[in-house]
């Protein structure tokens, strides 16, 4: 009797190590995929997931080649006996447009082809392809945001002819943007470290309804990794290290990540660390982009150096470091927590497009630099799903504390005063996010949001010679605030799979309180304070129609807005050489009316041809114009006498264009992409229609991508950029005539420009990849629109990846 208990033990131990339960999770968001079909290679054997994402794999033997098979992701084969001790399977999103998932558009996860908005989204395996400099150069690769830079640490995103206060950025679902976000041309976008990011997605078009005020040209979501839990006893350990080298600017980086995977917890930790010398420009250009000279500042006065090398870009270079922290806690399968915790430092920056300014044919500013960009993050997110629940299905409660930390110090050559200015932002904000499917033809979303914006701001000129300080006027009113409170309400109707219809309404009330007591002391404004309040009522109504497999018709109409933030109420600062910008405190929203027209067709996926057309209005505009302070025009600022300008709700604007992507898989192993945006739009300026600063030249690129979908992937593209003549330019942009060249006339403009460019990825083993890329290699001196700097010229880039 004992030796057949033995054996029955025996074999129901056996029976339980071959036992294997799977569980099977979405790459980005880590939520469990229901109905996944997994089955063996002739299909004799399958099973489906569960709606927690759980699958028995008893039924296949223990070397078979399993397919999982789900219809919004890709398909992945993996050997049984290959899956680890995790029993995790972790499916992608479809890259391809009909069947891609995607967040941004409801914060919950919906089908790309069921918005009827354009949304481009950037996977895992395309970032690591791109393999981009900072996350500004990430949103270029797309082909759809154009970008801007003053100084080589920067990059200020053009959407549609919005940029800068126009545009929302977020990140894992909080909002960047904030108080002092200013419509000229903003960096922020750099502190997202590339490294960190799982997924990008970019709305084209106004975002209001679920982003509230700023969303007004598009919405750009990073979503950055999350920490992978193992769900057995056993440790879960995942790491990657990352050298990458550029030589145009001599850039080192260097990245580690590491995952630590638990049966409920979950750790990572990610950390990047980039150097940046001067940026070297191209060889073929205009002349009035090189870098002749440029000043230093020895013991005994600043003197001007003869450059030997005019295609360097002195006093460009900079570093940056990114640390990013994450937890995850699920004590059970409906509930999880998410902790995340975000730090960015730069070093000094310097401003490139202020260092080449001349006065009296001598070089303006002895020094012009952005003083360390700080920036912090911690986001608290739980997410609970519910079967039984009569409001919800998943709610999703985000709550984030930002501290941004900035400052500008400048001196005229020759002077012994340093103007600083520096400012901190704190920054809290809640997000109750609800999702419920009323039926199978009707999906509800609805939340509410509270942010509040508190500002603090200095401002005090530094004697070199002998260290001592003064006080001076701060560019913005030190303690001022700025808050919103909305709620929103999104459905979602989709009575067959040829038809959806999303629409959606949005209340936002915001608040702004400003004092100037202090900067009166240098102003004399008016007015000793200000209390700006502001409700806006938002809406967007659209429909996919798909009347075959070939034909899909999109349609979308939207409202969307702009408060005025302190930037705009309470900002002094030099706006460009000899004018000045002073504080209003009578301004109100700025509201766009938008609408946007698609076709797609797709011929069996081998051939996409993706159209729209858009056209928006731009109602009460808050632009830069002539002002007048206690009657009189100008006034002394940093020991000029300037001209004075406030920000004001004095113009409309007109924004249109057209869009096309191709996509064409010439043969398996071959696909052709191209992209090209045109885009023209005016703005009011004393009754005259004149063109839009923000308005980016015509822009596209094509692609010839061929893979052998195993270890090889080679990409040569063309990146190619119309010219904006003189007359093309805006009165602001004419104004800055030492960034651009100089046409037959002497006049300023922008020339086009295109550059022949060559990227590889080899996966030399499971474990490492290298990536390699020659960019320009025709070797173009070039700016992007805009841009204080120029582009680099031929670029070898070349980036070595180890997954442990």
């Amino acid at each position: 009797m004992k030796v057949f208990y033995i054996l029955f033990f025996l074999l129901f131990a056996n029976l339980n190590v071959q036992a294997q339960q799977i569980k099977i999770l979405n790459t980005l968001t880590e939520e469990p995929i229901n109905a996944v079909a997994i089955y063996n290679f002739d299909k004799s054997v399958n099973v489906v997931s569960d709606e927690n994402g759980h699958a028995n794999l008893d039924a296949f033997s223990s070397n078979e080649v399993l397919y999982f098979q789900h219809l919004t992701h890709l398909l992945k084969t993996i050997n049984k006996s290959k899956i680890d001790a995790s029993n995790i399977i972790y499916l992608d999103a479809n890259t391809q447009g009909l069947d891609e998932i995607v967040i941004s558009a409801s914060k919950f996860e919906q089908d790309k082809k069921d918005i009827p908005q354009k949304i481009i989204s950037i996977n895992s395996e395309s970032i690591q392809f791109v393999n981009p400099q900072t996350s500004a150069d990430l949103l270029e690769s797309s082909g759809q945001v154009f970008i801007q830079k003053s100084q080589l640490g920067g990059g200020s995103p053009m959407i549609r002819g919005f940029s800068t206060n126009r545009l929302l950025i977020t990140v894992d679902g909080v909002r960047m943007n904030n108080a002092i976000f200013r419509g000229g041309n903003l960096q922020n976008v750099i502190s997202i470290d590339p490294f960190s990011i799982q997924s990008t997605e970019v709305t084209i078009g106004s975002g209001s309804v679920i982003y509230g005020s700023d969303a007004i040209g598009g919405v750009m979501s990073f979503y950055t990794q999350k920490p992978q839990l193992s769900y057995t006893d056993s440790l879960l350990f995942k790491s990657n290290a990352i050298v990458r080298y550029s030589s145009a600017s001599d850039e080192k980086t260097g990245h580690l990540d590491f995952n630590l995977g638990y049966k409920k917890w979950a750790f990572l930790t990610n950390v990047s660390y980039t150097s940046f010398g001067d940026l070297t420009m191209g060889k073929h250009g205009p002349d009035e982009y090189l870098r002749p000279e440029f000043a230093i500042t020895t013991n005994t006065g600043d003197v001007v150096i003869t450059n030997n090398n005019p295609l360097v870009q002195r006093q460009s270079g900079y570093n940056q470091i990114n640390v990013m922290q994450k937890a995850r806690f699920e004590p059970y399968k409906k509930l999880s927590l998410d902790l995340g915790l975000y730090y960015t430092k730069t070093s000094d920056v310097p401003r490139y497009d202020r260092l080449i300014r001349y006065k009296n044919n001598t070089l303006r500013s002895a020094e012009w630099n952005y003083g360390p960009q700080k920036w912090f993050m911690g986001n608290m997110q739980v997410t609970k799903l519910s079967s039984s629940s009569n409001l919800y299905d998943k709610i999703k409660t985000t709550l984030a504390y930002q501290n941004f930390q900035e400052s500008r110090l400048d001196r005229d050559f020759g002077d012994d005063i340093r103007n600083v200015r520096e400012e901190h932002v704190d920054a809290y904000s809640f997000n109750f996010d609800f999702e419920k499917t009323l039926s199978k033809k009707i999906q509800f979303f609805y939340g509410i949001e509270y942010v509040y914006n508190k500002v603090k701001s200095i401002g005090f000129e530094e004697n070199i010679t002998n260290n001592t300080q003064t006080p001076t006027v701060s560019r913005y009113p030190n303690g001022a605030s700025w808050q919103s409170a909305a709620a929103y309400t999104s459905i979602k109707y989709k009575p067959n799979l040829k038809f959806v219809f999303q629409s959606g309404l949005r209340f936002n009330n915001v608040v702004s309180k400003a004092n100037f007591t202090n900067n009166n002391v240098y102003l004399n404004l008016p007015f000793n304070s200000s209390k700006n309040s502001a409700g806006a009522l938002t809406g967007t109504a659209g429909f996919r129609w798909s009347p075959t497999q070939t034909i899909q018709w999109k349609l979308n109409a939207s409202s969307a807005f702009r408060a005025p933030n302190i930037d705009d109420i309470g900002k002094v600062f030099d706006s460009e050489p000899g004018s000045v910008v002073v504080p209003n405190e009578n301004l109100k929203p700025e509201y766009a009316y938008s609408a946007e027209l698609g076709l797609k067709l797709n011929f069996t996926d081998a051939f996409v041809l993706d159209m729209s057309t858009y056209y928006t209005y731009l109602d009460n505009a808050l632009v830069r114009r002539d002002y007048t302070l206690n009657g009189e025009t100008e006034i002394e600022y940093d020991g000029e006498l300037s001209n004075i300008q406030a920000i004001q709700n004095a113009s409309k604007a007109r924004i249109y264009g057209f869009e096309v992507d191709l996509k064409w898989h010439i043969q398996e192993h071959l696909k052709l992409t191209s992209q090209y945006s045109v885009i023209s739009g005016t703005e009011e300026n004393n009754d005259i229609e004149v063109p839009i600063r923000h308005v980016a030249p015509n822009f596209g690129n094509t692609h010839l991508v061929w893979s052998n979908n195993k270890n090889l992937k080679i990409d040569g593209f063309l990146n190619y950029n119309e010219q904006l003549s003189y007359n093309d330019l805006a009165t602001s942009e004419i104004e800055k005539d030492y960034i651009y060249a100089l046409d037959n006339n002497g006049n300023p403009y922008a020339p086009s420009w295109y550059t022949l460019n060559l990227r590889t990825q080899y996966k030399i083993s499971d474990t490492t990849t290298v990536t390699a890329s020659l960019e320009n290699i025709t070797d173009q001196r070039y700016k992007t629109y805009s841009s204080g700097i120029a582009a680099a010229g031929r670029n070898f880039i070349l980036a070595l990846k180890y997954t442990l």
